[in-house]
């Protein structure tokens, strides 16, 4: 057996979580785990382990709120079989002592699944981190889906994660994705402002509520439009599990080949959710430097842009 490194748990604070102990829901929600003791996890809190919407709590006694997203860094686990590094070609935007910034392309997991166990992000990052200190092991830092494109950051180490939570919920961060969505968008900016759950009838679906589940905004620009699809700029003031795709659609503006939320049109329109992590700008927690990063736009979705009309 060999000591491996997992990615951070994402749960889902359900109805029976509301108003609960943080402690207490994860204890809850993990009492498979042998090793998720009340005590045990009480350390993982105030040790600096767990976030609540991307922040870092270590209060204990922390509320809960129905919809709440929390990610569990969990400790390195002795593990059956270790995560498989794979010679995986990795596009690097960005690299230090403590973190990477990846340019993602779509069609890619980021982390193995039982669905996908291998050529993941993941995979390739263990990879790359052979000839890393001991002492570093990369963990992935909010997570693109498959078929999205774009900018992902990974940490060097469990101090380096946590700071870069921090950094990537700061007021200063600047998150911009890019996203070509069916309908003639006939506003040249707004915000959309609905809370976002997760679909009791399917778990893996999100739904926007203006009176249920988590508070999420969604800032839009328009770059250009055609006569059936336009080209928006979104930045998330705080991210949630598809929030662009959710309030896009809710808006009546489905993203292009997006076949979860999108409609018949504007699903079979393009192969994948023409959907583009674009641009990322943040303080860098250990340098105090501001990082500027940008993922340049693939080719098919340079496509879809070219076929409009500039707005």
């Amino acid at each position: 057996m060999g000591v491996v490194t997992t990615p951070p748990r994402i749960l889902t604070a359900d109805r029976g979580d509301a108003g609960r102990r943080l402690d207490l829901m994860l204890w809850r929600h993990l009492t498979k785990d042998e090793a998720a003791s009340r005590t045990r996890v009480q350390a993982w809190i105030e040790g600096g382990r767990v976030a609540v919407n991307g922040a870092v709590v270590r209060r204990v006694a922390s509320r809960t709120a129905f919809g709440d997203e929390v990610s569990v860094a969990l400790p390195p686990a002795v593990a059956r079989r270790e995560m498989a590094a794979e010679d995986v070609p990795l596009n690097v935007l960005f690299e230090d002592e403590h973190l990477l910034a990846l340019d993602k392309p779509s069609g890619i997991v980021v982390h193995p699944t039982y669905r996908n166990t291998s050529g993941t992000l993941m995979n390739a990052l263990l990879w790359r981190a052979r000839a890393w200190p001991a002492s570093q092991r990369p963990s992935i830092v909010g997570r693109l889906d498959k078929l999205t494109s774009g900018i992902v950051l990974a940490a060097k180490s469990a101090a380096s994660h946590a700071a870069l939570q921090r950094a990537m919920t700061a007021s200063d961060c600047e998150k911009d994705y890019l996203a070509v969505v069916q309908g003639r968008v006939n506003v040249a900016r707004g915000a959309i402002d609905l809370r976002l759950g997760r679909d009791r009838g399917d778990r893996r679906r999100m739904v926007a509520s203006r009176t249920l589940g988590a508070a999420r905004v969604t800032r839009f620009e328009r770059l250009a439009r055609g006569t059936s699809q336009s080209l928006l700029r979104c930045r998330l003031e705080t991210g949630r599990t598809h929030q662009i795709r959710v309030h896009l659609a809710a808006r009546g503006w489905p993203i292009v080949g997006d076949r979860v939320y999108g409609t018949a049109a504007a699903a079979n329109a393009f192969p994948r959710q023409a959907l583009h992590a674009w641009r990322l700008a943040l303080t860098h927690p250990f340098t105090g430097e501001r990082v500027h990063l940008e993922a340049p736009v693939p080719a098919d979705f340079e496509g879809l842009v070219q076929a409009l009309k500039s707005g």
